[in-house]
C-alpha cells in the first residue's frame, strides 16, 4: 500500500479512493495511536469533528464519528466550519484531537481527512506514519481492542462553534473595519456563513458571492482558484477590495479596487509591515517557500526584514515558524499563518487583518501591496520524465548554472519534481517576461532530453 497521507492529510475521490471503510478505519487507528502517544492522559478522550459542505462529507463524517466513538472517544460534531475553525475549537475546547473532512481547493468529487492533535496542531509525519501502520495491521486481520457498554464514545452536536470562532477572530483585530465595502467570495465552501458574519461584525459593508453551497458546487468556477467572478464583482460594486477563500477557507487571496489580483506574497508583505509596526513580527522575519516570488524577498530586504525559505507546503512553513519562534509565514497560494492567533493557515483571519490594515492606514490595498513588485514568473510542467534524476543529471545541472549566470541577481531558477505526478516543474523569474519565457523554454527542453 502506498502512503495514504499526503502533504495535507488523506485525500482522494470520495467513495472511490476515500471510502467510508477507510475513513472509519483511519479514525479508529488515529484514536489508538494518539492514546498510545499519551495524548489522552488517562481521561475520557474527546474529538472535535467538522467538515466542508461537500455532499460526500455527510457519509464520511458519519464514518469518522462511528470510528471514533467505537474506539471510546466522545465526539463533538461542529458541522460545516472552516478547517482553521476546527483547529481552533480543538484547542479552545481542550479536545484531544480534531478531524476535518475537506479536500480544500479540489473539485467536488474529491474529499479528504485531516487530523489535528491536542491544541489544534497538525500531526507530525511520524504520527501519520504510525496511524497508517496501525490501520494496515488491523485491515489485514489483527483485531481492534473495542470498548463495550459504558466504554463506547458518546456523540453530541456542538452548535456554539461558529459563534465561538467568530468571536475569536473579532478579538484578534487591532481595529474595526467601519467604512470599508468588501466583496467576499466563499467558494460555496466551509466559510459561507463564518466569513460574512465575521466581516460584518467587524463593521464592514459586506457583499457576498459564492456563498450558496449545495454540496455539489464547492470551488466550481469561484473562490481562490477562480478569481474572475470576484474581480468583476469588486469593480461592479465599487468595493474597496475583495477576498477569496478556497473550499475549507484555510487560504486567502485578494483583489484590489481596480480588479487586480493581490497574491499570497503581497498579502504577506502587507501583514509583515503591519506586524513590525505593532511590534509583533518576532525577529523581524517572515517565513515563505521556495515558490515565493523573488520580488517578495527583495521587497522585504528593502524594508529591513529577513526572509526564511522552506520547501513547498504550509506544514513546512509552520515547522520553521515553531522551531525558530517566528510569528508570520505563508505561501504564494494564500496560505498565511499568524502563529500568535492560529495553528494553521486561516483565510478568514488573514482577510480580516488585511482589511484592518487598509482601515487603519486609510490607504488602498493596491497602494499597500505596491510595497513589492512581482517579477515575471514562468512555470512549465514537463511530463513523462524521470523526476528522480533532477538533482543528479550533469547535463541539467550545467544548463541551470548557465541560466542562473544569464539571469544574474534579478532572476531565479527553480526545478522541482512533482510530489504526485511523473513530471518536473520548471520555474524561472526574471526582470523581463520575455527573458523568463526564453530561459524557461530552454530549460524545459533540457529536462526532456536529459530525463526523458
Amino acid at each position: 500500500m502506498g502512503r495514504l497521507f499526503g502533504t495535507d492529510g488523506v485525500r482522494g475521490v470520495a467513495n472511490a479512493d476515500l471510502t467510508a471503510e477507510l475513513a472509519l478505519g483511519l479514525s479508529v487507528a488515529a484514536a489508538h495511536v494518539l492514546a498510545e502517544a499519551g495524548t489522552f492522559e488517562g481521561h475520557r478522550a474527546v474529538a472535535v469533528v467538522g467538515r466542508d459542505p461537500r455532499a460526500s462529507g455527510e457519509f464520511l463524517e458519519a464514518a469518522v464519528v462511528a470510528g471514533l466513538a467505537s474506539a471510546g472517544v466522545d465526539v463533538l460534531r461542529v458541522g460545516v466550519l472552516p478547517t482553521p475553525a476546527v483547529a481552533h475549537l480543538t484547542g479552545a475546547l481542550g479536545a484531544d484531537l480534531g478531524v476535518m473532512l475537506s479536500a480544500s481547493h479540489n473539485a467536488m468529487p474529491d474529499n479528504g481527512i485531516k487530523f489535528f492533535a491536542r491544541g489544534g496542531h497538525k500531526l507530525a509525519d511520524e504520527l501519520e506514519d504510525r496511524i497508517e501502520s496501525v490501520y494496515e495491521e488491523h485491515r489485514t486481520g489483527a483485531p481492534w481492542q473495542r470498548p463495550t457498554g459504558a466504554g463506547v464514545g458518546r456523540v453530541k452536536s456542538y452548535d456554539q462553534g461558529l459563534d465561538q470562532y467568530v468571536a475569536h477572530l473579532i478579538g484578534v483585530l487591532p481595529n474595526r473595519l467601519d467604512g470599508l465595502k468588501i466583496v467576499l467570495d466563499e467558494a460555496h465552501g466551509a466559510a459561507a456563513r463564518v466569513s460574512p458574519e465575521a466581516f460584518a461584525r467587524a463593521g464592514a459593508e459586506v457583499i457576498t458571492i459564492g456563498a450558496q453551497p449545495d454540496g455539489l458546487n464547492i470551488n466550481d468556477g469561484c473562490g481562490s482558484t477562480h478569481l474572475d467572478l470576484l474581480k468583476a464583482a469588486v469593480v461592479e460594486h465599487k468595493a474597496d477590495f475583495g477576498v477569496a477563500h478556497d473550499g475549507d477557507a484555510d487560504r486567502c487571496l485578494a483583489v484590489d479596487h481596480t480588479g487586480a489580483e493581490v497574491d499570497g506574497d503581497q498579502i504577506l508583505a502587507v501583514l509583515a509591515l503591519a506586524m513590525r509596526e505593532h511590534g509583533t513580527l518576532r525577529h523581524d522575519t517572515v517565513v515563505a517557500t521556495v515558490m515565493s516570488n523573488l520580488g517578495f524577498k527583495l521587497a522585504m530586504e528593502g524594508q529591513g526584514l529577513a526572509t526564511v525559505q522552506t520547501s513547498v507546503g504550509d506544514r513546512y512553513v509552520l515547522e520553521s515558524m515553531k522551531e525558530h519562534g517566528f510569528a508570520l509565514g505563508g505561501e504564494q497560494s494564500g496560505h498565511v499563518i499568524i502563529l500568535d492567533h492560529a495553528t494553521t493557515g486561516d483565510g478568514t483571519l488573514t482577510g480580516l487583518l488585511l482589511a484592518a490594515r487598509v482601515a487603519e492606514t486609510g490607504r488602498s490595498l493596491a497602494d499597500l501591496a505596491s510595497v513589492m513588485e512581482r517579477l515575471p514568473q514562468v512555470l512549465i510542467n514537463v511530463p513523462d520524465v524521470d523526476k528522480s534524476r533532477v538533482r543528479t543529471s550533469a547535463e541539467l545541472s550545467a544548463a541551470v548554472v548557465e541560466a542562473e549566470r544569464e539571469l544574474g541577481s534579478t532572476g531565479r531558477v527553480l526545478l522541482r519534481p512533482s510530489g504526485t505526478e511523473p513530471l518536473v516543474r520548471v520555474m524561472v523569474e526574471a526582470a523581463d517576461i520575455e527573458q523568463a519565457r526564453s530561459v524557461a523554454s530552454r530549460l524545459a527542453d533540457v529536462v526532456k532530453s536529459a530525463l526523458g
